[in-house]
């Protein structure tokens, strides 16, 4: 049985899902416990987060560790719960992991999508086949889930409709003599310094043509920090090639906040979107550069939000269909904002009632040596999780050291990055 305080281990492996596995552990506390006392792990490796963006969030400082490391403090801590919050390849190595090595009384598993599935859906699906809860971020998403697992012959009852867990805020008022605009930055989309040059330019034009608005440019990080996908041409480097009018400005900081005061929110397909429309922002995904697969913008069509910049230049705001944003799980109520608790309500039932139980089932991935031998074995390798056990006597001294060396040689290079690179370029400037 679980403690009275639910005690939940978190890994997550960049800020974005550090902060969604954060705020999804305490959306899937049961209502009949204490609360969640949460223990933070953050995966080593290329986007570790900076204390500020983790300060961002509003959340403590967690452990960093490796894979290995981390199944090593599930065996020597009792937690009931264990959220995943990482990328699936990950997920499917430390499952398999946690098959091999759980405790007589495992923690319930619970693993989900940090924003908008656009893209890989069947391979991420299946890669987080075997944790106790996959939480679906919509009704939409629930329906495919399901036909994915259900398509390839794999138990689909983990599948759980839930939401963004960082859906929430004010609802949109206007106020008169106040229209700012927020264009929210991707770190990936659109790729090329042509396209993302492009956008910089049409923003700027955009409050040129408009003097009296406020335009802000919503980026993820600043110089140095890492974000969930890379970020090769940040926008705060272009900018610095254009001559930008005094009413455009670019902020950084938590969305929500930007959001308390933004009256039309545009994007390429920001998640950002999502959480706009729960507010009743207007918000516009921009056409400009087509829409296509490679944006995910095409994940809007039917929304009744796409639109480009030479319309939203003459003054056109998108209405949104209803019954799509409904299916998306962001339709606002007749009152304001709907309480992102309530979407919730499921999972926080389906883990109660796994926690209640004497014995919870082995965990059974879908991808096993026999169902995929040229591709389970490269997963698990990547993330040193292959061995069935450590390696004995002095091979196993030499991996430790070997462990502690690379750790070390990837603590000094972040370093690096976000710290010292920073201020290097910043004398340059001078």
């Amino acid at each position: 049985m679980p403690s009275p305080t639910l005690r939940i281990a978190v890994l997550a492996d960049s800020d974005t899902r550090w902060k969604w596995g954060a705020l999804t552990a305490r959306r899937i506390t049961p209502p009949d416990t204490a609360g969640p006392d949460v223990t933070g792990y953050a995966l080593r490796g290329r986007a570790t987060p900076t204390a500020r963006q983790l300060a961002e969030a509003g959340l403590g400082t967690p452990r960093e560790v490796t894979g290995a490391e981390f199944l090593r403090a599930l065996g020597e801590e009792a937690y009931d719960v264990v959220v995943l919050a990482l990328v699936g390849g990950t997920v499917q190595a430390l499952l398999h992991g946690l098959a091999r090595t759980a405790p007589r009384r495992r923690p319930v598993v619970v693993t989900g999508y940090v924003g908008v599935v656009y893209e890989k859906l069947a391979d991420g699906l299946l890669l987080r086949h075997g944790a106790d809860v996959v939480l679906a971020n919509s009704p939409y998403d629930a329906r495919r889930f399901r036909s994915v697992y259900e398509g390839v012959g794999a138990d689909a009852s983990a599948v759980v409709e839930a939401a963004l867990p960082f859906l929430g805020g004010t609802s949109h008022r206007p106020v008169p003599g106040r229209h700012t605009v927020v264009f929210a930055a991707q770190p990936s989309v659109p790729a090329s310094r042509a396209d993302r040059l492009y956008l910089l330019r049409r923003l700027a034009g955009h409050a040129r043509l408009h003097p009296g608005r406020e335009v802000l440019l919503k980026l993820r990080s600043k110089p140095g920090e890492h974000t969930t996908h890379i970020e090769e041409l940040p926008y705060q480097k272009l900018a610095r090639t254009l001559p930008l009018p005094p009413n455009l400005r670019l902020v950084y900081g938590h969305m929500g906040e930007v959001l308390d005061r933004t009256d039309l929110l545009v994007t390429v397909s920001s998640t950002a979107a999502m959480e706009s429309l729960h507010r009743g922002v207007p918000t516009a995904v921009l056409t400009d550069l087509g829409v296509r697969e490679a944006l995910g913008n095409h994940h809007f069509v039917g929304s009744g939000l796409l639109t480009s910049w030479d319309r939203l230049d003459a003054g056109h705001q998108p209405v949104p269909d209803l019954a799509w944003l409904a299916d998306q799980g962001v339709a606002p109520t007749e009152g304001g904002a709907r309480d992102p608790d309530a979407a919730f309500a499921a999972a926080r039932r389906r883990v109660a009632d796994l926690l209640a139980r004497d014995t919870l089932p082995p965990i059974a991935p879908y991808y096993t040596a026999t169902s995929a031998p040229g591709y389970l074995p490269g997963i698990l390798a990547r993330h040193r999780l292959d061995a069935e056990a450590p390696e004995p006597g002095a091979r196993g001294v030499r991996r430790v050291l070997r462990d502690v060396a690379r750790g070390a040689a990837r603590g000094a290079y972040r370093h690096g990055v976000q710290h010292v690179a920073p201020v290097i370029r910043r004398l340059g400037e001078l």
